[in-house]
């Protein structure tokens, strides 16, 4: 039986040295990752939501 954990891709987008920065794709509040990043942004506070909801149960 081999240990088969989930493979979620968690790449993240750089963090930003500084304004301005891009909005959250689900709340429109400032994320740490810059405004010219081209992907989905997520705010620390929607990040751990998602995380906690994608995450493997059991």
């Amino acid at each position: 039986m081999s240990d088969d954990y989930c493979t979620i891709d968690a790449t993240r987008p750089p963090k930003a040295d500084g304004p301005p920065y891009a909005e959250c794709v689900l709340c429109r509040k400032p994320t740490e990752y810059p405004e010219s990043y081209k992907g989905i942004t997520l705010c620390p506070v929607c990040e751990w939501q998602e995380a906690q909801r994608t995450a493997c149960s059991g």
